[in-house]
C-alpha cells in the first residue's frame, strides 16, 4: 500500500468498488434473463475472485517491481485478461444473448460511478502520487460523463425525452472520454511506454487498492458502454 495516504482515499475508492460490485450485480439481477438470480450470484462470484487475484498481485508489489518490464506487468496479469473477458462476451450467440438481456437504464446510470473515481484522482495527485493529467483540473473529463449520467437517464428514460439516437451518441463520447483518461494514464506509468508525467509519474494504480481502477473499474465501465451502443445501434438498424 501507497504510504502516509489519508485514511479517506482508499476508504473511499473500497466504497466506490463495493458499489460497482452491487450495482453490477444488480443490472444481472433485473435483466431479462431465466435465471438472472443465479447469472447476478456468478457475475459477482467472478467479480470478488478477480478483485483477490488483483488484491494479491499489488499487496506483493508484482507490480510495482520491475518498472522495466515490457509491456507493464499490470497489462500482463490485469489489463489484459479483462479486456479478453469482454471480448469472449462476443464470442457465442448464448452470450450475445445474455448481453442483450441487460437493461439499457441501468446500463447509463452505472456511470454515476465515475464521479466517485475522479474525486479519488484528484485526491491522489494532491498527494503526488498520480500526475495532474489525469485529474479533471489537467486532461481528464471523464467527470462530465458522471455528472452526465443521471441526465440522460432521467430525459431518456422516465421523461422520455431524449431520443434513443442522441443516447447513442452521449455512449459515443462517454466512451471517448474514458478512451482519453486510460491512454493518458498508461502512458504516465513508470516503464518503457512511459511518454507523460516524467516529474509526477501514475504509481497510484500499481498499489493496493487503487489496481482496481484499471483491473476492475475500467473494464466495467467500458463493458458497459460498449453493450449499450450494440444494443442501440440494433434498435436503429431495426427501424430502419
Amino acid at each position: 500500500m501507497i504510504p502516509n495516504l489519508p485514511f479517506y482515499i482508499p476508504i473511499v475508492f473500497i466504497s466506490t468498488i463495493v458499489l460497482v460490485l452491487w450495482f453490477f450485480g444488480r443490472i444481472v439481477l433485473v435483466s431479462d434473463l431465466k435465471n438472472a438470480r443465479k447469472s447476478s450470484i456468478v457475475v459477482v462470484s467472478i467479480s470478488l475472485i478477480w478483485l483477490l487475484i488483483q488484491a494479491v498481485l499489488s499487496l506483493n508489489l508484482v507490480y510495482a517491481s520491475d518498472l522495466k518490464s515490457f509491456p507493464p506487468k499490470i497489462m500482463w496479469f490485469g489489463i489484459f485478461p479483462a479486456i479478453s473477458s469482454i471480448i469472449l462476451l462476443f464470442l457465442s450467440q448464448k452470450r450475445r444473448n445474455f448481453i442483450d438481456s441487460i437493461s439499457l437504464q441501468n446500463l447509463t446510470l452505472i456511470h454515476v460511478i465515475r464521479i466517485p473515481v475522479e474525486i479519488v484522482l484528484y485526491w491522489l495527485f494532491m498527494q503526488k502520487v498520480v500526475p495532474e493529467v489525469m485529474t479533471f483540473e489537467g486532461r481528464n473529463f471523464d467527470i462530465l460523463a458522471g455528472i452526465s449520467a443521471p441526465i440522460v437517464y432521467y430525459f431518456g428514460f422516465i421523461a422520455h425525452k431524449m431520443s434513443k439516437k442522441a443516447m447513442l451518441i452521449w455512449h459515443f463520447i462517454s466512451l471517448g472520454l474514458l478512451l482519453n483518461i486510460v491512454v493518458h494514464a498508461l502512458l504516465s506509468v513508470p516503464s518503457p511506454i512511459q511518454k507523460l508525467a516524467f516529474e509526477q509519474p501514475n504509481i497510484a494504480i500499481l498499489y493496493f487498492p487503487f489496481v482496481w481502477l484499471p483491473t476492475f473499474i475500467v473494464p466495467v465501465v467500458l463493458c458497459s458502454h460498449i453493450i449499450a451502443i450494440r444494443r442501440l445501434l440494433k434498435f436503429q438498424n431495426e427501424k430502419k
